[in-house]
């Protein structure tokens, strides 16, 4: 299975916009399963994408990874759409079923950053990069986003900086260092 995160798509849209992990499920064929994972993806939170994830849920016979990975799915299309009770009872579930899921702990702290709970939102996702998500980057850009929340620049330029050289290709991390003007102590 693959993990993909979600992020909040510049500082502008912290609030609207929710940092997200979606996990790729493979579950073999055309499942609904992988059909949401592919919804999560694309962001394709639309009704009949989250009945796809819900149907794959209740209805197909999942590992539990994979079924661990659905809930997160869901509950990034349903963070998509600013239901944020939805997707924290999605990301809830997914982490008592798997409790080593750091996507689902990302998305949790991603979650209480755009809900303006910052430091909240802080603890969680470093809980999730405890556990090795696939994309670390995207956890560290977002840790950033709501560290200049709370007025640590220095904190967030690092996290910034990090997520830049974890993935050197991805230029939201690039295009959110120019903001800083680093000047070496004397």
């Amino acid at each position: 299975m693959i993990v993909r995160l979600l992020l909040i798509s510049g500082f502008a849209a912290l609030v609207a916009t929710a940092a997200s992990a979606q996990v790729t499920v493979f579950s073999g064929g055309a499942s609904q399963a992988t059909s949401c994972s592919l919804a999560a993806r694309h962001g394709n939170a639309t009704l009949e994408s989250i009945g796809t994830c819900t149907f794959a849920i209740e209805q197909e016979s999942l590992a539990n990874r994979d079924l661990a990975g659905t809930h997160v799915n869901r509950g990034v299309l349903y963070m998509r759409n600013m239901d944020w009770g939805r997707a924290m009872d999605d990301l809830n579930i997914a982490l008592s079923i798997d409790p080593r899921m750091g996507e689902a702990m990302v998305n949790r702290g991603a979650l209480l950053i755009a809900q303006k709970r910052f430091a909240e939102g802080i603890a969680e996702i470093d809980r999730g990069l405890a556990l090795h998500p696939e994309e670390p980057e995207r956890a560290y850009y977002n840790r950033a986003l709501a560290e200049e929340r709370l007025d640590n620049v220095k904190g967030a330029y690092y996290d910034y900086l990090r997520a830049s050289e974890l993935a050197p290709t991805w230029t939201a991390p690039q295009e959110e260092l120019k903001r800083f003007n680093v000047t070496p102590k004397s």
